[in-house]
């Protein structure tokens, strides 16, 4: 698991908005977990600064977001 930060809020679309500091993939290669290694969904968008970008992950459908919120999520390694 590689560290890819930390959750800022929850978009109005659902999304899980969080800041990391290297550009991660995206598409069904790039699976989020949680502390507890339980997968939370993927990557579907990187946006904002290039030092610093923001990343937009998908939930899976069985997910508390609200709980996540302030949360280290990571990058699954393949």
């Amino acid at each position: 698991m590689r560290r890819l930060g930390t959750v800022l809020h929850i978009s109005k679309r659902g999304s899980i908005i969080l800041r990391t500091e290297k550009t991660p993939p995206v598409g069904s290669r790039s699976i989020v977990l949680d502390k507890k290694a339980k997968e939370v969904g993927v990557i579907i968008d990187v946006f904002g600064p290039v030092k610093e970008p923001y990343v937009a992950v998908r939930p899976k459908s069985d997910i508390d977001t609200s709980k996540l919120i302030g949360q280290m999520l990571y990058l699954k390694k393949n």
